[in-house]
């Protein structure tokens, strides 16, 4: 592996974009485990704690539609925060086919123990608020792309 890589091979690894975003992904996971850790949580936990923190009450399908994942994913992180005491999932009144999301007072609680994780996560970025905030918006524009082409794709 001593010859300089070739980006000009489409089949080059370091030609990849998808392995930049990959590794990426990667790092941040890294990152973020021991600091999860703490709270007892994953990193998609999380990701589902973060919404519920924003709205709580949310359906399963408008929780879906927000972290971008399907209801097979979800009903088993639901089922473990559940058992671990920091949301409940109960059928609507209004609706039965919809289960609502709430957060229990433990769920509420663990807010003040998550606030110390974006400032660590911002801090390792290194960039300014602005390039943070440019990035972010790329990926975000590069997801809705990439989204919408592989409905495109037939399977």
């Amino acid at each position: 592996m001593s010859e300089a890589p070739s980006t000009a091979d489409p089949l080059h690894l370091d030609a990849q974009l998808c392995f930049a975003v990959y590794s990426a992904a990667h790092a941040y996971n890294r990152l973020y485990r021991p600091l999860l850790d703490r709270l007892r949580l994953t990193y998609p936990q999380y990701l589902v704690m973060l919404v519920l923190w924003e709205a709580d009450g949310p359906t399963v399908k408008a929780l879906g539609k927000r972290l971008h994942l399907d209801s097979g994913t979800l009903t088993p992180l639901l089922k473990r925060l559940e058992a671990a005491g920091l949301l409940v999932r109960q059928r609507s009144t209004a609706d039965e086919r919809q289960v609502l999301i709430q957060l229990t007072d433990a769920g509420r609680a663990m807010r003040t123990d998550a606030a110390s994780i974006p400032p660590v996560i911002g801090g390792a970025f290194g960039g300014s608020q602005a390039d943070a905030q440019l990035l972010k918006e790329t990926l975000i524009a590069l997801r809705d792309r990439l989204n919408a082409k592989a409905e495109t794709i037939p399977a």
